[in-house]
């Protein structure tokens, strides 16, 4: 059964408090999903999961909100493999499947180099 701790009120979600009780069927990307409320939006790969809690990074609903416009202006413009930089970090995002792929926190993408990616947006 999952079922989540420490759930903040103030909108915010750190995927560091959500975790998973009891080891039955589903996973923690489904309790994220279920978290955000972006069945019908963005979702995040397994390993985007994985960096972004590695990463501490703070998806809040209005950072969500933004990534789905983003998605939605690139997707509209051709695009297909997007970074989306916003003030706290970086996300890789597959347009057709709006499916994130990795991110990095604001202090990795100074001195990174993105490459396969054929359109970027600033949120």
């Amino acid at each position: 059964m999952l079922e989540k701790v420490n759930q903040v009120s103030t909108g915010t979600t750190n995927i560091r408090q959500l975790q998973l009780q009891h080891s039955a069927a589903g996973s923690f990307r489904q309790l994220l999903q279920e978290e955000v409320g972006q069945q019908e939006g963005v979702h995040f790969s397994k390993h985007a999961v994985q960096r972004v809690e590695q990463r501490g990074i703070q998806v809040t609903e209005t950072l969500l909100d933004s990534i789905n416009q983003a998605v939605d202006k690139a997707r509209e413009k051709g695009a297909k493999d997007v970074v989306i930089i916003s003030s706290q970090a970086a996300f890789i995002v597959n347009v057709p499947n709006k499916t994130v792929i990795t991110s990095l926190s604001d202090s990795e993408m100074r001195d990174n180099i993105f490459t396969n990616i054929d359109s970027a947006v600033l949120v």
